[in-house]
């Protein structure tokens, strides 16, 4: 644990000699970039935080670009409602700020590239897809009047949507694309700093998926999902067939993290709304779960359960998400 909080951050000596000076009242304590690669003691799931590991250990100056978009959201959310700094579960807020952006719609590529029919899914599937990500985002799916009692308060529609902007096709006859990023080294992503570009590829593994934080490298920048795991329709695979392993991959890309902080009860998603813990959640859970004290939030996009048992962001989700999207934030120009 001692050598995992040298790394939390990595920030350099020079920058950790000004951080106080810049922060501006901005608690950045609890930040941290490096996981424990909790999830590897499971297969297949997200691959994200992993991916980020390996990132951060090829390009030296990611962890003080991530670092930088963590403090100015952190002080823009502190400016605009004093109390809110970084303490605490870090910067979450369950009534958050206007950002006066109003709903906003981020286009979107999908890059199928396939060895097969059955990977080479139909235009019907990638709607599918599209149509549960408005649902999910905006909270109009059919299940959220399941979200239970106690966290239906902070259930939020982030009003955030999507809309397909094209489709590319390529064929290949390389049957497993790995976690390395080879699938966007192929076919590289169109306009990154204005599209959400997303690959539907068989990653192998047992991966789902796997995500780029913001302030990663441009080309490599997006969403790689499995096919069997995009969208609710054709060439699907249960218990992940209700398109919610895009709808989570999605999260990452707007900064979010997994809901148990990918760590023990000490690490955080950096959301004050979710509740403590220490472990992801498979499966349908009974109500209520808990862990650290604390009832998990189970039905949350970004935990691991089935995809017919995740149901709801919180306010302080949506306001991490729509932190990267504001003026000057790490994804300002997805917003048209």
């Amino acid at each position: 644990m001692a050598a995992l909080a040298m790394v939390m951050v990595s920030c350099s000596d020079d920058q950790a000699a000004t951080t106080n000076d810049d922060l501006q009242g901005v608690d950045m304590s609890n930040f941290y970039l490096r996981t424990d690669d909790v999830e590897t003691k499971n297969a297949g799931g997200c691959f994200t935080m992993q991916r980020l590991n390996a990132q951060l250990d090829k390009d030296a100056d990611l962890a003080d670009r991530m670092f930088d978009i963590e403090k100015k959201y952190r002080q823009r959310m502190l400016a605009k409602k004093p109390g809110n700094g970084g303490g605490g579960n870090g910067g979450g807020d369950p009534q958050p700020p206007t950002d006066n952006l109003g709903v906003v719609t981020i286009p979107v590529y999908v890059h199928v590239v396939y060895s097969n029919n059955n990977e080479n899914i139909s235009d019907a599937q990638i709607n599918s897809q599209m149509a549960v990500l408005n649902d999910d985002f905006r909270r109009t799916n059919n299940d959220a009047n399941q979200t239970p009692s106690l966290f239906a308060p902070v259930a939020a529609d982030t009003e955030i949507q999507f809309t397909l902007a094209g489709v590319f096709r390529h064929a290949n006859s390389r049957t497993s694309w790995g976690t390395n990023d080879l699938v966007k080294s192929t076919y590289p992503p169109v306009t990154p700093s204005t599209h959400l570009n997303i690959w539907v590829c068989n990653i192998g593994g047992g991966i789902l998926g796997y995500a780029q934080f913001p302030g990663g490298n441009s080309a490599t920048d997006g969403v790689v999902v499995g096919p069997q795991f995009f969208g609710t329709t054709g060439y699907v695979a249960s218990p992940f067939d209700g398109g919610r392993t895009t709808t989570h991959e999605v999260g990452h890309y707007l900064n979010l993290r997994h809901i148990w902080g990918d760590g023990r009860c000490n690490r955080d998603d950096f959301v004050s709304d979710t509740p403590t813990s220490d472990r992801p959640n498979y499966g349908c859970p009974s109500y209520p779960t808990t862990h650290c004290r604390s009832t998990d939030m189970t039905m949350n996009y970004m935990d691991y359960t089935d995809d017919a048992c995740m149901n709801m962001f919180t306010a302080g989700q949506k306001s991490r998400m729509r932190g990267v999207l504001v003026p000057g934030g790490a994804r300002e120009n997805l917003v048209n």
